[in-house]
């Protein structure tokens, strides 16, 4: 069976990597259709290949001017779709990934059939286009909270999201800064992009309560103030790493960190989560969405309610000293990464499901 994965702008390209090889393990011919990635070389292709013939002129821009970027993205996009519907009849399967103008997306997509479309944030929009959702043979989400949010039809299916188990050998693992390979005591790590839903000023806020540890801020910030996080923050107490970071130097973060903490106002699923399971750590998580189906279905992590500083730091602060109930929450993390959420598991899933809709 041939299949295209399609992510127009590489939005979820650690997901995509890894399905693709996961679906190319099991025998399937995978091209994954994108765009070129423009802040960090991307995963070596294993098994499968890689044409990135979306936003050719944009991503010219490389991370400068991003405005410049977007604007010719914007005005590349409906060209580059019909590009692809023109050649879309190749593959057996056509599995879309995000598709960033849904409203002109339902009607740009290939005449071929079968459809399929992951939807990696039901929880988080403020609306779904239903007209994309029925034009597609099938719709896959990662939480049955999703499902519940698309009406539950008969084309919606629960597939989980992987654990980013690559992400523990890399062959060029860099290590960490100097200014924080010396730090002794404990390490709390918030990890990914700086973005207004995922509450980094709440865990900010928290550390105003946590003694004798370090919260370590790492990501690129977007639509965030950083001088307002700087504000807050509790004087040595807080580190903010503030730019992107590559996957070469990601596995020193987490190796080093005592706790993994996302403190989200609402999510389905996050991709540093699921590298958290990956990695094996103790995982303090905001009460919302998928964070709460992980937690009730296999333990791998502590729930606390969202937006609430003080239950943050008290949860933070109990895990620290306990070692023996971190190393039981790492062992439960561990489990389900190699369980329910390994990537041929998903992979096998993927694969019944292309049958189902191709039969």
């Amino acid at each position: 069976m041939r299949v295209h994965l399609i992510d127009p702008s590489g939005d979820v390209l650690p997901y995509d990597h890894a399905l693709a090889a996961a679906l190319a393990r099991r025998g399937l011919d995978v091209e994954l259709v994108t765009s070129r990635f423009v802040h960090a070389p991307p995963p070596a292709p294993v098994g499968y290949d890689v044409t990135e013939s979306f936003y050719r002129l944009a991503t010219r821009f490389g991370e400068s001017a991003p405005r410049r970027r977007r604007a010719m993205k914007l005005a590349e996009h409906v060209p580059d779709m019909l590009r692809y519907r023109r050649r879309a009849g190749a593959a057996d399967v056509r599995h879309f990934q995000w598709l960033p103008l849904e409203r002109i997306d339902a009607h740009l997509l290939p005449a071929a059939r079968p459809r399929v479309l992951t939807m990696h944030n039901v929880i988080r929009r403020a609306k779904v286009d239903r007209r994309l959702v029925r034009r597609m043979d099938a719709v896959i989400v990662h939480t049955r909270r999703g499902a519940e949010l698309l009406g539950g039809g008969d084309n919606v299916h629960v597939i989980p999201h992987g654990a980013f188990e690559h992400l523990t050998h890399q062959r060029h693992e860099e290590p960490l800064p100097p200014e924080l390979a010396t730090v002794e005591r404990p390490v709390v790590l918030y990890f990914g992009v700086i973005r207004p839903y995922k509450g980094v000023e709440v865990l900010v806020d928290a550390f105003r309560q946590v003694e004798d540890a370090e919260l370590w801020v790492v990501g690129r910030p977007l639509e965030v103030s950083m001088a307002e996080l700087r504000r807050i923050a509790p004087p040595r107490r807080v580190r903010f790493v503030d730019r992107y970071v590559s996957d070469a130097e990601l596995p020193a973060f987490f190796r080093r960190a005592d706790l993994l903490v996302l403190p989200h106002r609402n999510v389905d699923v996050s991709g540093v989560l699921f590298a958290g399971l990956a990695f094996g750590k103790a995982m303090v998580l905001s009460d919302v969405g998928g964070f709460r189906e992980l937690v009730e279905e296999h333990g791998a992590g502590v729930l606390v309610p969202q937006g609430d500083p003080g239950e943050l730091a008290a949860a933070i602060e109990r895990l620290l000293a306990d070692p023996g109930e971190r190393r039981r929450l790492e062992e439960l993390a561990a489990a389900a990464a190699s369980g329910p959420y390994s990537w041929d598991r998903i992979a096998g899933q993927t694969a019944s499901l292309y049958e189902q809709v191709s039969s």
